[in-house]
């Protein structure tokens, strides 16, 4: 419900900033210009409290009308949270019942409840589940293998009576790379003008907090795995990784200073990055880069990991907006690839818009537990292993 709002919010919030712009032109009365900005304020605010308002309402009415689906998942060998994500939907979905795929007598099971969730499981075992469920009318979400995402673009080839299926693999276009070289550029310098002011406070704050640098720099992989310094604002104490190694920012970091806090919680530490994009190191739009350790890291225990580097790195991107900060690499690489493999600049804008709306969305900032830093701090140990192989 809140995304609904939210979105709601900002569409009213763009129709209401190009009415009042058409109206000033109109009047063409700089004296007027004030009391018009005031008016066009009210107006927003009274429009979003309504549509808040309207909204509660209709989704008070739909859920009473619509419960949630009584869900049974059929787990494998995996170990994953999606049975925590997906129960924590309350108002969608309701998981009553957890039964592992070796079990007998599953599909009887199947038949008693809404819909069937297929956690990650073997290939052959799942297309069996997938078939039952088709045979027998029943809803069924579940778990895609990166090789689904690969194909799901494939086109239908009629040439023989075999059924064919063609995935061209061409990646993204010379025209669509110069246009979206273009975008990148425009936004980017258009960025650091208007944020000149909030690059000038931030710098100060810093400084004045520890006296160290403002701006922290490191070692990224973009496209084609090529190294960069990626650029951002100091938010840590000095040498907060005076060891050498990776450490994963916790819920609870005591190595964040207390400017830090304030500017990750409201994303400013990421905005040197423009001149990144501006360089043209990194996209506005692409898979968020990784530090060199990570990419060796994760691409040992999943070698399709490196498929994320098809495309350049970018300041936000579809695993960004669509997973959280602390998304397991697995799940990350495979939001990443749904963006690479259906790329077009309709997208690009659809998360720019999505970008805006989570940055009031404490979540997707959620850092590692402290269980899961120190994992990822120990490089002998596996993010998490997953079962495409299987």
């Amino acid at each position: 419900m809140a995304n609904t709002i939210a979105a709601q919010i900002i569409s009213i919030l763009m129709t209401d900033v190009v009415g009042a712009l058409i109206s000033m032109v109109l009047f063409s009365r700089p004296q007027l210009f004030g009391y018009l900005l005031l008016c066009f304020l009210v107006l927003f605010l009274a429009q979003s409290f309504v549509v808040s308002l309207l909204l509660t309402v209709m989704f008070f009415i739909h859920r009473k009308i619509f419960p949630p689906l009584k869900v049974v998942e059929i787990y494998g060998d995996y170990s994953n949270n999606l049975f925590q994500k997906v129960d924590a939907l309350k108002n969608k979905y309701q998981i009553v019942e957890r039964v592992h795929y070796r079990e007998a007598d599953i599909e009887e099971k199947l038949l008693k409840y809404d819909a069937v969730l297929i956690n990650d499981i073997p290939d052959q075992e799942r297309n069996n589940f997938l078939k039952e469920c088709f045979a027998s009318d029943k809803r069924v979400y579940f778990v895609p293998k990166i090789s689904d995402i690969l194909v799901k673009q494939s086109e239908r080839l009629n040439l023989i009576d075999t059924p064919l299926a063609l995935n061209r693999n061409c990646g993204i276009t010379m025209t669509e790379i110069a246009v979206k070289r273009a975008f990148d550029i425009f936004l980017s310098a258009f960025g650091l003008l208007i944020t000149s002011p909030i690059f000038a406070i931030t710098s100060l704050a810093i400084k004045l907090n520890d006296g160290g640098p403002v701006f922290f720099k490191q070692e990224r992989c973009t496209i084609n795995c090529k190294k960069f310094m990626i650029i951002k604002f100091r938010s840590m104490i000095v040498d907060a990784e005076k060891d050498g190694k990776p450490h994963p920012a916790g819920e609870k970091d005591d190595r964040i200073t207390k400017v830090g806090k304030i500017i990750r919680a409201l994303r400013i530490d990421e905005l040197p990055q423009l001149i990144n994009i501006l360089k043209g190191e990194m996209s506005f739009i692409g898979p968020r880069p990784e530090r060199v350790e990570h990419v060796e890291h994760y691409t040992a225990q999943i070698p399709e990991f490196e498929f994320r580097s098809k495309v350049k790195g970018g300041l936000t991107g579809y695993a960004q907006v669509y997973g959280k900060y602390n998304t397991t690499a697995l799940d990350k690489l495979k939001l990443d690839l749904i963006y690479i493999t259906n790329y077009s600049l309709l997208l690009d804008f659809q998360i720019i818009i999505e970008t805006i709306k989570i940055l009031f969305r404490k979540e997707s900032t959620e850092g590692f537990t402290e269980e899961r830093a120190a994992e990822m701090h120990n490089s002998d140990t596996p993010e998490g292993k997953n079962s495409e192989n299987q």
